[in-house]
């Protein structure tokens, strides 16, 4: 593991080949426990048969209550905690926290340690939508950072130092900055000059590190938050790692925002009921990676290295690399596994090209826009994955020309995205509400989210002005196959909005 540092944790007993989640669940089933509590299938018993059938019943012997089952109804046994240390030290934290409600949840929870209704936080404007829904329930007043657009690729990466610096400048009396990195499309930012503008001002940085899991373990990843000073950092162990969906922790270092402050900003969001078939996955996660991950990240690495240069003699692709996303006004780092081709050569969209894959070869892209396909690797693919994926887009290269290449995406200039947050995203939110036809809607204030999804960044967000390119940018996105999951209208005929023109 890079970037080791062998006095952190050195009064702690620190055995990573233990496992103490999945070592409670084994012994919960040699002892033979019976269960007089949630959940109310009783070890598969009661479960219906077909369901059994189709998940196998190690799911359910696996899904017992927490406590006064994982662990006595005290957690005397201290079975959480000492998973979470065991994270903790493997990626250089002061505390861990598990949550089963992913990242999500995590990003809500740093955001309101941070800063309180009406005070300011900086923030990417490139964030994720569970950052706007923090916004929303919080209160909290965003200053948006703008990413370093690229408006030859139409692409965002995260903002620079530079850029924070201006905007504590401007905002003096911001609590502190949110920044993602890396994004979906593995563009990565100057962590340390970040955190280091922060930390100048007394103020904490959190980390959107959700597609970061696996970058602690290998030494030709970029750096990852702890490792670069961050305060808080928020990783999806499902979306990099192998943990389960919905596997989630968020790491503290340092002393700027308190973990018992921390702590309770999330038991104020998470579950009562949380999974232990989830927190089982974390923990074997970071068991596999502290005993043998960076030679299964160096495998995946250089399985990626093959595929990108594969990819890359196929007629019409062109995988986005380092030199496109790295430079000045670009991106700081690069992550070469979310594996971003750029299909505009073969004359269709992204959308066209994803469903195409997944009706002819069953394969399913992640990362789908208006130019790109996204084919992500972890360290459990191998040659036999790889090869597939090289076969389906040979096939996709040679049907492209008898493809109708659908409808266009009116895409704007940087200029164009961004929009004025003319209210609070809460009070807009909550606010009186209309639905106005989309083609009535420019000049009026949203009041509600759209996402195209993935990746989950928000165009539209509650409390901005909207702008006839941003919904044009939105409409003809949804005609050529943009999937919005969020608005109030999913045909995005209306558009909610305040009541008052604002």
């Amino acid at each position: 593991m890079k970037g080791a540092d062998p006095d952190r944790h050195s009064d702690m007993a620190v055995d990573h080949t233990r496992a103490p989640v999945l070592e409670a669940l084994v012994d919960y089933r040699r002892e033979g426990r019976l269960s007089f509590t949630p959940p109310g299938h009783k070890q598969a018993r009661g479960a219906d048969p077909a369901v059994r059938e189709a998940l196998g019943d190690a799911v359910f012997l696996g899904d017992v209550l927490a406590s006064g089952g994982l662990d006595d109804r005290l957690m005397r046994g201290r079975v959480l905690d000492r998973a979470e240390e065991l994270m903790a030290d493997a990626v250089h934290a002061d505390h861990t926290f598990f949550t089963t409600c992913g990242s999500s949840l995590s990003v809500k929870a740093a955001m309101l340690a941070v800063a309180g209704p009406h005070e300011k936080l900086l923030i990417g404007r490139d964030a994720h939508k569970s950052v706007a829904s923090g916004l929303v329930l919080s209160g909290i007043e965003p200053v948006w950072v703008d990413p370093r657009w690229d408006a030859e690729r139409h692409l965002a990466h995260p903002p620079s130092a530079e850029d924070f610096e201006r905007a504590f400048a401007a905002h003096p009396d911001a609590k502190g900055a949110l920044i993602t990195s890396p994004t979906p499309y593995g563009a990565c930012a100057d962590l340390r000059a970040v955190a280091e503008v922060c930390h100048r001002r007394g103020l904490p940085l959190i980390v959107d590190e959700a597609w970061g899991a696996h970058l602690p373990f290998h030494p030709d990843l970029p750096s990852w938050a702890m490792d670069a000073g961050a305060d808080i950092c928020v990783t999806s162990i499902h979306k990099m790692g192998s943990g389960l969906e919905q596997g989630s922790v968020f790491h503290l270092r340092g002393d700027l925002v308190p973990a018992a402050l921390l702590k309770m900003r999330a038991d104020l969001l998470g579950t009562t009921s949380p999974s232990a078939l989830i927190f089982a996955g974390l923990d074997g996660w970071r068991r596999q990676m502290a005993l043998r991950g960076e030679e299964l990240m160096g495998g995946a690495l250089e399985l990626a290295g093959r595929v990108r240069g594969a990819i890359e003699e196929i007629d019409g692709l062109h995988v986005e690399d380092r030199d496109d996303f790295c430079g000045p006004g670009l991106a700081d780092d690069f992550d070469p596994l979310p594996v971003v081709i750029d299909v505009t050569g073969l004359g269709i969209t992204g959308y066209r090209a994803a469903d195409w894959l997944r009706e002819h070869h069953r394969i399913d892209a992640h990362l789908t826009d208006h130019r790109r396909i996204g084919a992500q690797l972890t360290h459990g693919d191998d040659r036999g994955t790889a090869a597939e994926l090289l076969s389906a887009l040979k096939d996709l290269s040679g049907a492209a020309a008898e493809l109708d290449p659908g409808p266009r995406v009116d895409v704007p200039d940087p200029a164009g995205l961004r929009m004025e947050q003319a209210r609070l995203p809460r009070d807009a939110f909550f606010g009186a509400t209309e639905d106005v036809p989309v083609g009535a809607a420019a000049g009026r204030i949203a009041a509600e989210i759209i996402t195209p999804y993935p990746p989950g960044i928000p165009a539209v967000l509650p409390g901005e002005r909207l702008t006839g390119p941003v919904l044009r940018y939105l409409t003809t996105g949804l005609a050529a196959g943009m999937n919005l999951p969020d608005p109030s209208d999913a045909e995005l005929k209306t558009v909610r909005v305040t009541a008052d023109a604002g």
